[in-house]
C-alpha cells in the first residue's frame, strides 16, 4: 500500500487513527458520526482496508478485546503516509445524487409520483439541516470541524431552496 499512493478510505482511517487507537468498531462508528453526511463507506470497506493497513505496516493491531475487537494504533509509517496524502491535491468533487438523476428523467413518471418523491427528500434535508444546526448551537465544535459542519449548514440550505423551486415548476409529462 505504501508504494502506491493511498486512497481515500484508508485515508481518513489513518486520519481518525490520530485520535488514538480504535477497533474496527469503533472507526465505524466514528465515520458513520463524523463524515457519513458526505462520505460514504461500508463497514466492509473499513475491515478491508484495515487488514491492508496492517499488512503494509500502517497501523498496528493490538490485544483482542470483548467480543474479539482488537485496537489499532498507528505506525510511524502509518503516520507519513497518512501527511503525503493529506498534502496533496484532493481533486474535483464528484457528485452522486440520486435525486438529481431521478429529476433527469422526471418527465418519465406521473407528476404525483415526483412530488412525492421531492417531498421525502424535502423532509430528510429538513431533519439534517435541524441536526446540524443543532450540533452548531449545542456542541464545541471549532476549527476545521466547524468549517465542515459550516458547509454541511450550507449544503442543506441550499438543497432545500432548490427543492422550493422545484415546487414552483409546472408539472411536464412527455
Amino acid at each position: 500500500m505504501a508504494d502506491r499512493p493511498i486512497n481515500a478510505t484508508a485515508a481518513s482511517l489513518l486520519g481518525f487513527l490520530h485520535e488514538g487507537p480504535m477497533t474496527g468498531w469503533d472507526l465505524v462508528t466514528t465515520v458513520q458520526q463524523r463524515i457519513g453526511q458526505f462520505w460514504s463507506i461500508t463497514t466492509s470497506q473499513v475491515y478491508r482496508e484495515l487488514a491492508a493497513m496492517e499488512r503494509a505496516g500502517l497501523i498496528d493491531a493490538g490485544v483482542k478485546g470483548p467480543r474479539d475487537r482488537k485496537p489499532y494504533t498507528l505506525t510511524d509509517e502509518g503516520r507519513q503516509v497518512f501527511a503525503d496524502w493529506i498534502d496533496r491535491d484532493p481533486g474535483p468533487e464528484n457528485i452522486r445524487h440520486p435525486l438529481l438523476l431521478t429529476v433527469t428523467f422526471g418527465d418519465h413518471l406521473p407528476p404525483e409520483r415526483l412530488t412525492q418523491m421531492l417531498a421525502a427528500h424535502r423532509a430528510a434535508h429538513e431533519r439534517q439541516l435541524a441536526e446540524y444546526e443543532k450540533e452548531r448551537d449545542e456542541c464545541a465544535v471549532s476549527g476545521f470541524g466547524a468549517a465542515t459542519l459550516d458547509f454541511g449548514i450550507a449544503y442543506e440550505r441550499a438543497v432545500l431552496e432548490w427543492l422550493d423551486r422545484m415546487d414552483k415548476r409546472p408539472a411536464q409529462q412527455s
